[in-house]
């Protein structure tokens, strides 16, 4: 007899609860009931017995350089960055190997936030503290926090070992001037420091006639001439020298030197122009005076005002000799005695002539300085610097009476009585004008100098003794050029001196006496710039921490201002090293990198 058979019969599960469907599974560390998963291991326990930082290192190295304070990016490359500043944090982060993000086995390591930490000032590290996410499991997400420690390393750049490496310049700029004087150096200097033309450059050398500057490649020598093509006249002459050569390769080593001429012509040279010149310059007078130098060189008639500019193929075509060369063994003292001012009769119906009808020229009242108490002589002479005089005044200027000429032309136009007696060129202010010894020390102002090396020389002792006093000399008539010519003032950096105090208690104890003025060359307060201080170390452009990206903070107080958190002092030395991982429901916003 048979028994039963068994029928398959199909069972509609749609109809159950979803709930039916899930199957759970106990936890195998604590006992909970969980979703299963591999490793059948709940969140919490997961976190506390996993370490997502694995393949993470908490230590690394970044190498900065001791004598720029430049640190190493990659691949030769330096950068310049501030402690606690994005752009350090961002170098910071490329350097942690194992942070990258890799979607190998679809599991990626989300970096969540980075902070500072405080270290030891002298300790030579560096401390981050990171916190990261990683999926381990499907709907599992860790978070965890942990420090990474950098240590500092001394090395370097390129640019610095070529600075104390002999021989290591690619490039040389020979700048020259065949003058007796070194006045267009120190004004050329004075552009060099305010544009910062010298950066880059190894080190500068100077001699009797010029300077020589030293530069790592070819590029940098040549935005440096074209720097001073843009500020004196120039002419240049170029030549190479082979070093090294691979003819596999097809590859040679050469070094290059650049020899620049700068125009003879000096600022207050006395000219007397050639005929066919005079008329191409506007029919200008052949009697003018160098008023300044830039790419071109520009003239005015010192008893008209009438001016002119001469290009630099023109000069070097048909070059010009000076008259006399502003020196101040050819210069003469002369004291105002009186001035009249000429006026433009433009509207002669006007009973009066107003202030702007006024031109600079003056018709000026003149006797030599040394002449005073001897003799009687006097000198009434147009200047075009008239304006700026008044009774009483100093100023120095060409004595033509006594002067001996090289031109035979000028010697001519002396003898047929078309020259004047003096040509004044400019006003004596302070205590220049008044001869007082320390006049120099007066000055409400200074300037700032380049660093630069002393070229060694065979001269004998009292030849050197000779050549000093020369270079003083210089740099003191150069700095009574400055001192009354607003316009070259404007062109470089002048800055406050230690006797601008005494010099303001002067000024307002005898600012009740004080009279209408129409002087607008003398150097005025507003000029000025602060924070220079003489003799106290390197230049300012030459110290790292007052350079762009070296500025001065307290600590934290960079790190606030790029928008990084920052760990105290206290708050660090209570911190963990690293964190236990925590479970979290959904990943949080990525660190934003962009803009570091």
């Amino acid at each position: 007899m048979e028994g039963p058979t068994a029928v398959d019969v199909p069972v509609d599960i749609s109809s159950n609860d979803a709930n039916a469907r899930m199957v759970q599974v106990l936890c195998c560390l604590c006992g909970i009931s969980i979703t299963p998963n591999s490793a059948n291991t709940c969140a919490n326990c997961l976190a506390s017995s996993s370490d997502i930082t694995k393949g993470i290192s908490t230590e690394s190295t970044l190498h900065q350089c001791k004598s720029c304070q430049r640190w190493h990016k990659e691949a030769g490359k330096w950068m310049a960055c501030d402690l606690e500043s994005r752009e350090l944090m961002a170098l910071c982060l490329a350097n942690i190997s194992g942070l990258k993000s890799s979607k190998k086995n679809d599991q990626r390591i989300r970096l969540i936030d980075a902070n500072w930490i405080w270290t030891e000032p002298h300790s030579m590290r560096l401390k981050v503290r990171l916190t990261i996410q990683k999926e381990v499991h499907t709907g599992t997400i860790l978070q965890q926090a942990f420090t990474v420690v950098f240590v500092v390393r001394n090395q370097q750049c390129m640019e610095c070992q070529a600075e104390y490496r002999q021989g290591s310049w690619k490039s040389l700029v020979q700048v020259r001037q065949r003058v007796a004087h070194k006045r267009t150096f120190l004004y050329l200097e004075q552009l060099i420091l305010k544009h910062g033309a010298h950066r880059g450059c190894l080190s500068i050398e100077t001699f009797g006639d010029g300077m020589d500057f030293y530069f790592p490649d070819k590029g940098k020598a040549g935005r440096f001439i074209s720097f001073l093509e843009n500020c004196v006249p120039t002419k240049i002459k170029t030549s190479k020298k082979l070093i090294s050569t691979d003819d596999k390769s097809n590859i040679s080593n050469f070094k290059y030197t650049n020899f620049v001429e700068i125009c003879p012509l000096c600022k207050d040279d006395l000219l007397f122009l050639p005929a066919k010149t005079a008329r191409n310059l506007g029919n200008i007078a052949r009697l003018v005076l160098v008023k300044s130098i830039s790419n071109l060189i520009n003239l005015i008639d010192p008893l008209t005002g009438q001016t002119a500019s001469m290009n630099v193929e023109s000069f070097w075509a048909d070059p010009i000799r000076p008259l006399i060369t502003a020196a101040r063994s050819r210069m003469t003292r002369y004291v105002v005695l009186g001035k009249e001012p000429v006026f433009l009769r433009r509207n002669v119906s006007k009973r009066a002539t107003s202030r702007k009808q006024r031109t600079r020229l003056a018709n000026l009242s003149l006797a030599r300085e040394s002449d005073l108490g001897v003799n009687d002589k006097q000198f009434d002479e147009l200047s075009y610097v008239g304006y700026l005089m008044k009774a009483g005044d100093v100023c120095v200027g060409y004595d033509l009476t006594e002067t001996q000429f090289v031109d035979d032309d000028a010697e001519e136009f002396r003898a047929a009585g078309k020259l004047p007696n003096a040509i004044i060129l400019r006003k004596l202010y302070g205590g220049v004008a008044t001869g007082e010894s320390d006049a120099a020390k007066k000055r409400i102002w200074r300037l700032q100098r380049l660093d630069v090396q002393v070229a060694e020389s065979m001269k004998s002792a009292r030849a050197q003794k000779q050549e000093a006093e020369q270079e003083d000399m210089d740099e003191e008539d150069f700095m009574r050029e400055v001192e009354a010519d607003k316009e070259m003032r404007n062109q470089m950096n002048v800055y406050k001196s230690d006797a601008l105090k005494q010099k303001k208690e002067e000024e307002d104890a005898a600012m009740d006496n004080d009279e209408d003025s129409e002087d607008d060359q003398e150097v005025q307060l507003e000029e000025l710039l602060e924070n220079l201080v003489v003799d106290s170390g390197p230049d300012p452009e030459d110290n790292p921490e007052n350079q762009e990206g070296f500025a001065s903070y307290e600590e934290g107080e960079k790190a606030a201002k790029d928008g990084i958190r920052y760990v105290g002092r206290e708050e660090a030395r209570n911190m963990k090293e690293k964190e236990s991982a925590v479970p979290t429901k959904a990943f949080s916003d990525e660190y934003d990198l962009s803009d570091l």
